[in-house]
């Protein structure tokens, strides 16, 4: 069962969920440090990662799926969220240049279809970052978190599912090394932690981000899947291919 959408943005606004907040997107700002021009979508409760996108991007839309449920964002600005059906998103195809999907894959109730429908949006040329709790972290077996619930995973599992949905995986790291407490001692240290841990323990990390892009053929020797037929997604306004309203 997804966290619902009023947990995940209440513990962002906590000094814990502001220290993961910095740490997972400093990985991602390393991945993707220059996104102007780009067509930029994030899936899940991504919201507290594309806010640096809002001004350097062409376009920023957050997708969040009706088990978890939606908020207005940006509160001080015209609304770029919107409710999906995390089996058919609301976007043409090959309209996505960058996405982040983070609190999503671990309560997906369709995972396949999930994964199918991000590769659908996503540009011949486009690429993805997947952030899952870490299958051998603290942060997966401790429930104050919303990283403490659904289903975590190593990076080599990430891996795995992500080849097996035509994904290609590019490049993989490890984020948010300190121990999942609202202590104002550790919090201070927290700097540290990252530095230390993403040296010596990257195996221990609470979180995994895995970039991939699309595999545009089939692997030789194995037999091609059956096409399924995609329902005709409702466009979310704007994000037509080439639009400039």
């Amino acid at each position: 069962m997804a966290t619902d959408v009023v947990d995940l943005r209440d513990f962002y606004g906590t000094p814990l969920g502001q220290f993961a907040r910095r740490a997972i997107r400093s990985r991602i700002r390393g991945l993707w440090p220059d996104l102007r021009g780009q067509r930029v979508a994030g899936i899940g409760y991504a919201v507290p990662y594309l806010r640096p996108f809002l001004a350097e991007a062409d376009r920023v839309l957050a997708l969040m799926p009706a088990g978890q449920g939606v908020l207005h964002w940006p509160p001080e600005g015209p609304n770029v969220a919107t409710l999906v059906d995390e089996a058919a998103l609301p976007l043409p195809d090959l309209c996505v240049d960058r996405m982040v999907v983070i609190h999503a894959l671990e309560h997906a109730e369709q995972l396949r279809p999930l994964l199918r429908e991000i590769w659908r949006v996503l540009a011949g040329s486009g690429r993805a970052i997947f952030v899952v709790p870490n299958r051998r972290g603290i942060w997966a077996r401790v429930d104050r978190t919303p990283f403490g619930h659904g289903q975590p995973y190593s990076a080599s599992q990430l891996s795995r599912l992500l080849r097996e949905n035509l994904f290609t995986p590019t490049a993989t790291a490890p984020a948010v090394f300190m121990l999942p407490s609202q202590s104002r001692l550790l919090l201070s240290s927290a700097n540290a932690w990252e530095r230390v841990g993403s040296r010596w323990f990257e195996r221990f990390a609470g979180v995994v981000l895995v970039e991939a892009t699309k595999t545009l053929y089939a692997p030789t020797g194995v037999r091609a899947r059956q096409a399924v037929p995609l329902r005709r997604p409702v466009l979310v306004r704007g994000w037509r291919r080439g639009s400039s309203t």
